[in-house]
């Protein structure tokens, strides 16, 4: 594994409990699942790098402290890391500085026995198609949140979940499963069949044990659209009809109003073979990222639902979370 006292985040943290906090170095050990001699030797390191002066600031890569404290406190995060999303930043480099900040957070949150739930898309893809030579060996298990078999013949299979399971335990160093299921069926009885199999099973016991899920988010613009088309999952007219009724975005193909609330969808969410919303609720840390304004809605609405508590984004899509809330 990557040297803990080598994250940039993980000795941010260490230092902002430990001088704005006032927690000791034995229970920062032990909330950050480290060692007493990690503890003091990151603390040593903040103050050499220069995170710590009269305060303790974020190092300037992992992007605008300022937002980022102000998601947390107006959005009820966790954790939020913003990277720069001015003009001057986009398409590439931008997906570079994303991918970079999410394995610096990863590193810091999991841990070498944590189960993690990844869902499907061409963020995540991006995430662990990239260039990850720096990431740390973690050594968790990657499980797919959705069935990874397309029903069409289209080549998709890079933003189907089980190739992002592989994906990132290639990238870490860790173990996955993979999820031969559909992941929309015509049926839901069908499907209640289906996930009978031992198989399927082992799967459904994975979801009650996850300590953390790492998840795109989904809106109904077009590029969502023709790439679910493409691979099968939906048509174009049931996403008329769930933007009719309010739809906003969805999370492992399971659709949310701008309350957070899948319930107007139950007929689609039913027939989508995976983690359901109201079990991700449950998982402890919900990292979500996602960048652009136009995504602030739907992770406005993630987030009211309790499916996001830790978030990476840029700043045009934090400031936009930041007006809604201060609006209320």
């Amino acid at each position: 594994m990557k040297k803990v006292i080598d994250n940039p985040r993980l000795i941010y943290k260490c230092c902002k409990l430990y001088y704005e906090n006032e927690m000791s170095q034995a229970d920062i050990a032990e909330s950050l699942g480290v060692s007493r001699v990690s503890v003091s030797r990151m603390i040593r390191a903040g103050q050499e790098r220069g995170y710590v002066q009269i305060r303790v600031i974020s190092p300037g890569q992992l992007g605008s402290s300022r937002l980022e404290e102000s998601l947390i406190r107006l959005c009820g995060l966790a954790e939020a890391v913003v990277i720069d999303g001015e003009a001057s930043l986009g398409g590439a480099d931008q997906v570079s500085v994303l991918r970079t900040s999410l394995i610096s957070l990863l590193e810091a949150e999991l841990r070498e026995t944590d189960y993690v739930g990844v869902s499907m898309g061409h963020t995540l893809m991006s995430i662990y198609a990239g260039s990850h030579q720096n990431a740390g060996r973690i050594g968790c298990t990657f499980i797919p949140m959705v069935g990874g078999v397309s029903l069409t013949g289209q080549s998709t299979e890079a933003i189907h979940s089980n190739q992002i399971a592989r994906g990132f335990a290639d990238m870490f160093g860790g173990r996955y499963m993979e999820f031969f299921s559909p992941a929309v069926f015509s049926d839901a009885a069908l499907m209640q069949s289906f996930m009978q199999e031992q198989a399927n099973r082992e799967i459904l016991a994975s979801y009650d044990r996850l300590d953390a899920a790492i998840m795109g988010i989904g809106t109904p613009d077009s590029t969502s659209l023709s790439t679910m088309e493409k691979a099968g999952y939906t048509t174009r007219d049931e996403i008329r009809a769930m933007t009719e009724r309010g739809m906003v975005g969805d999370i492992s193909l399971q659709y949310f109003n701008a309350e957070g609330d899948g319930s107007p969808f139950r007929d689609f969410n039913s027939r989508v073979a995976g983690l359901p919303l109201e079990k991700l609720r449950l998982v402890p840390k919900k990292i979500c990222i996602a960048a652009g304004r136009e995504k602030a809605a739907a992770i406005r609405a993630a987030i009211r639902g309790g499916y996001v508590n830790i978030l990476v984004t840029d700043t045009e899509c934090a400031r936009a979370l930041i007006e809604a809330e201060s609006e209320i």
